[in-house]
C-alpha cells in the first residue's frame, strides 16, 4: 500500500471489538512513533501505554463517551515543555507541533496494522493530571487503539477541494 492509500484507510474509529491487540502490533506502533521527526530533533515526548485493567479503569474516567471503554490499548502522548524547541524570532514553542506529528505516526501505524484508533483531545485534563502524573510532562492526546468492530459504520469525512486549501503565489 502506498502512503495515499494508507492516509485514505485511516479514520477515527469509535467502535472496537474485545479482541486483544498483539504485542507485535503495539511494538510496531511505538517504533513508528519513536521514528517521528521533531523540531531540532528534540523528541520532547513520552508515551504512557495503558494496557493493565487497573490503568484502563483510570483512563476511562477521563473521557466519558460510550465507545471509549471498548478500546483494548490506550496511548497517552505527552510532551515535556522544557525540552521543546523554541523558535528564537518569536519564542514559539514547537512542542504541540512535534506531538501532532508523532500522534499522526501512531494512528497511521495502527491503520497500517489493520487496527482502529481515534485522536482524543477533549478529555478531562484535570483527571488525567491526577490519575497519570508524570513529573514535567503534559498529556497532549489520548489515542485508544483496538480492532475495528465490523458493525462500525464509518462515514468518510468530506474534505475541502484542493482549490480551497492551496494558493499559488
Amino acid at each position: 500500500m502506498n502512503f495515499k492509500e494508507l492516509a485514505e484507510k485511516r479514520f477515527s474509529v469509535r467502535r472496537y471489538t474485545s479482541e486483544p491487540v498483539s504485542k507485535a502490533d503495539i511494538d510496531y506502533i511505538l517504533e513508528c512513533a519513536r521514528l517521528a521527526p521533531s523540531a531540532h530533533n528534540k523528541q520532547p515526548w513520552k508515551f504512557l501505554l495503558v494496557t493493565s485493567d487497573e490503568a484502563k479503569v483510570k483512563i476511562r474516567q477521563c473521557y466519558n463517551r460510550p465507545w471509549f471503554p471498548k478500546a483494548q490499548v490506550y496511548v497517552l502522548a505527552m510532551k515535556n515543555a522544557s525540552e521543546c524547541w523554541v523558535r528564537p524570532d518569536d519564542n514559539k514553542s514547537y512542542g504541540d507541533v512535534d506531538l501532532g506529528i508523532v500522534v499522526e505516526h501512531i494512528v497511521l501505524a495502527a491503520a497500517d496494522r489493520g487496527l482502529g484508533s481515534c485522536w482524543v483531545a477533549n478529555y478531562d485534563v484535570e483527571a488525567v493530571k491526577r490519575l497519570f502524573p508524570v513529573e514535567g510532562y503534559e498529556v497532549v492526546a489520548i489515542i485508544p487503539i483496538g480492532h475495528i468492530d465490523p458493525e462500525f459504520q464509518h462515514h468518510a469525512a468530506v474534505r475541502k477541494d484542493m482549490s480551497e486549501i492551496v494558493e499559488k503565489v
